[in-house]
């Protein structure tokens, strides 16, 4: 009774179509072909160039915008920037916006003259052949800090530490600059150095103390050299014109005896020519000339009539006018 009841209400089973399964697994076989081969479209940016490989090597270069390559692992593809200014930094790492880290092992230089000197470098560079840079070089940023420390140290060793300190400090930027690209250029790293800036530079924080006081010795120095090339500039001028001054006078007082004595030498030979021709006649004017000058200067009085009454002729009133 009970196995009749059983086979009377048992549920039928429907087993699942062959050709369903065999059709799903297809649709899922195509669509995973084709979001494979979708994958090989890559987006190049408006500064980037790219850079497609096949197996490895490289194949092409494309530009800017959609572009399609063969998904990997047959072709991939690197992108390169090629407008952005890139930079090392020497000496020193930007943590954040005013916020630095010093590394005084790539910072301490030896100079020509025995000295050390704490310098701080940044070299700004572009990419100039996306193929030579992504390709020849493990790691470009590695590269081009060892080259520009390299150089650097090579530069400042070539100068004192006045030197670097003060004047030299654009000529060793540009010197090293144009080192760089040189070296750059020998390893085929396809990059092209535009500036290399000395950001820092300064003797070594031992030292820094008894430094300043040399250069403040230094100052006071060139101070007191300053001043008394001020004073001299002052002094001398004024020396020099008044022995100008007094020269003029000496002269001008020489040529005015001079030729006063020339002349009373004019007059006594000229004299001494109307003497020789008339000697008489001479005598009483050079006689009456000297009665005229002595006279001339003095009061004259004139006092005339013998009887008992004084008259008195006063002359120098008379030739007043009055």
């Amino acid at each position: 009774m009970p196995d009749e009841f059983n086979e009377d209400f048992e549920t039928p089973r429907k087993r699942p179509s062959l050709k369903l399964t065999v059709g799903f697994i297809w649709l899922i076989v195509l669509v995973i072909i084709a979001v494979y081969f979708l994958s090989g479209f890559f987006l190049v940016g408006p500064a980037e160039i790219g850079l497609v490989k096949r197996f490895g090597a490289y194949r092409v270069s494309v530009g800017p915008g959609l572009h399609y390559h063969l998904p990997a692992p047959i072709e991939s593809v690197v992108k390169v920037n090629t407008s952005a200014l890139r930079k090392e930094e020497i000496g020193f790492r930007t943590i954040t916006a005013g916020s630095y880290r010093s590394y005084e092992d790539e910072a301490l230089m030896l100079t020509n003259d025995g000295n050390i000197v704490y310098v701080e470098a940044v070299v700004q560079y572009y990419v100039l052949n996306p193929e030579k840079f992504a390709f020849n070089l493990v790691d470009p940023s590695i590269i081009v800090r060892f080259t520009t420390e390299a150089v650097m140290r090579e530069e400042v060793a070539a100068v004192g530490i006045n030197d670097i300190l003060t004047v030299q400090r654009e000529s060793i930027s540009n010197k090293a600059a144009e080192r760089i690209r040189e070296e750059l250029e020998k390893i085929n790293a396809g990059i092209a150095v535009k500036n290399v800036y000395l950001q820092e530079v300064s003797p070594p924080s031992q030292v820094i103390a008894a430094f300043d006081d040399v250069n403040n010795a230094k100052q006071d120095k060139q101070k007191l050299i300053n001043e008394a090339e001020e004073y001299k500039n002052d002094v001398v001028p004024k020396a020099e014109g008044n022995a100008a001054k007094m020269l003029r006078e000496a002269e001008a007082y020489a040529q005015e005896k001079y030729l006063k004595a020339f002349g009373q030498a004019e007059r006594f030979k000229s004299i001494l020519r109307e003497y020789e021709k008339a000697p008489e006649i001479t005598k009483k004017r050079l006689y009456l000339e000297m009665l005229n000058n002595v006279l001339s200067s003095s009061e004259k009085y004139v006092i005339t009539g013998d009887s008992g009454v004084l008259k008195l002729l006063n002359l120098p009133l008379m030739e007043g006018g009055k």
